[in-house]
């Protein structure tokens, strides 16, 4: 079995290609792996093996339709993750956000079907749905986006099911809840708290804190996608969740317990522009009928994040922090 994954030198990517390689997915023991990455300032080589005989790195721009139609032929599948995805870089500049996502997903679906790829996974967000104050949201849920990010996501979602009725292409979207893990780029929440209390700095929190997210370690988030690989329908969305909602200013918290720091470490800073209230996604879909449960506790997740975060300062020194860009 061959498989294509975009964005695979980045957060979430990386670890699927890792667990690929790893052979801990049913039904793709042993397959070889082509990684997509652009290499942006988020993807990072150091994410994926030096050498491993079943993958194939390439370094190339999903939105090379060339290159796409070079690669893709003899692939059994495809997952893409390659997108854009910082809220705040989205806000300063959103070009590059649509290009990437939705023209980067309209060339790859292109190639799909001048290639005969077999089946498609499109990696979305819960970005989409804007901001629930009560309740969660289910796949159904009308797409209302409140950043340029997430109405990038929101689109690149919408050309990916446009694909699956009129082309008959095998694809399925995935939506997920707010990821943490290691590898993941210090301008992402967790890991900029956690390194900049490593080395003594302050945390920026935006407003009061009191914006509440639901968070997913990238390893229940991976399973997921795989469940969905092997299992999901052609143009059905199934949510990801961990199930696990806590306010900024809760989350800040326990990173200042987990790194041994007090409360003067939090700095306030103004809120940000359109700052989505509360994300909260039902999940109930894909644990009904794909049999999905997440099996990493917050508690013990944020923590082995930390300490990953603490024994790998060389991973994390040598890329550029961002400011505030950050802040929770």
């Amino acid at each position: 079995m061959n498989i294509l994954v975009t964005g695979a030198a980045g957060f979430i990517g990386s670890h699927f290609v890792r667990s690929l390689l790893a052979d801990t997915y049913s039904g793709w023991e042993g397959a070889r792996v082509t990684a997509l990455d652009k290499l942006t300032y988020a993807g990072n080589r150091n994410n994926l093996p030096p050498s491993n005989p079943r993958l194939e790195f390439v370094r190339g721009d999903v939105c090379d339709r060339a290159l796409l139609r070079e690669l893709l032929p003899g692939h059994h599948a495809v997952v893409h993750f390659a997108a854009e995805s910082h809220v705040d870089r989205s806000l300063e500049g959103a070009g590059e956000f649509f290009r990437t996502n939705v023209l980067g997903t309209q060339t790859l679906l292109d190639a799909v079907l001048d290639s005969g790829v077999e089946r498609v996974v499109h990696v979305s967000t819960d970005e989409v749905y804007g901001s629930i104050e009560q309740g969660s949201w289910t796949e159904d849920w009308p797409l209302q986006p409140n950043s340029p990010y997430a109405a990038s996501k929101a689109c690149s979602d919408l050309v990916a099911r446009a694909y699956c009725a009129p082309t008959e292409v095998d694809l399925s979207i995935t939506r997920c809840s707010n990821n943490y893990g290691p590898h993941q780029h210090p301008e992402k929440v967790i890991p900029r708290f956690v390194t900049n209390l490593l080395e003594g700095r302050q945390v920026p929190l935006y407003g009061d804190g009191r914006n509440v997210r639901e968070w997913l370690h990238v390893e229940d988030h991976c399973r997921g996608i795989h469940l969905v690989l092997n299992k999901g329908q052609a143009g059905e969305i199934y949510n990801i969740g961990g199930g696990n909602e806590y306010t900024n200013l809760a989350l800040t918290e326990k990173l200042l317990e987990l790194t041994g720091a007090g409360p003067e470490m939090i700095r306030r800073v103004p809120d940000r522009k359109a700052h989505d209230l509360r994300y909260s996604i039902d999940e109930s879909k894909i644990r009904e009928k794909l049999g999905y449960a997440p099996r990493i506790s917050f508690e013990q997740g944020l923590s082995d994040t930390v300490a990953w975060y603490r024994d790998n300062p060389d991973w994390w020194k040598s890329i550029e922090h961002g400011g505030d860009s950050a802040a929770a």
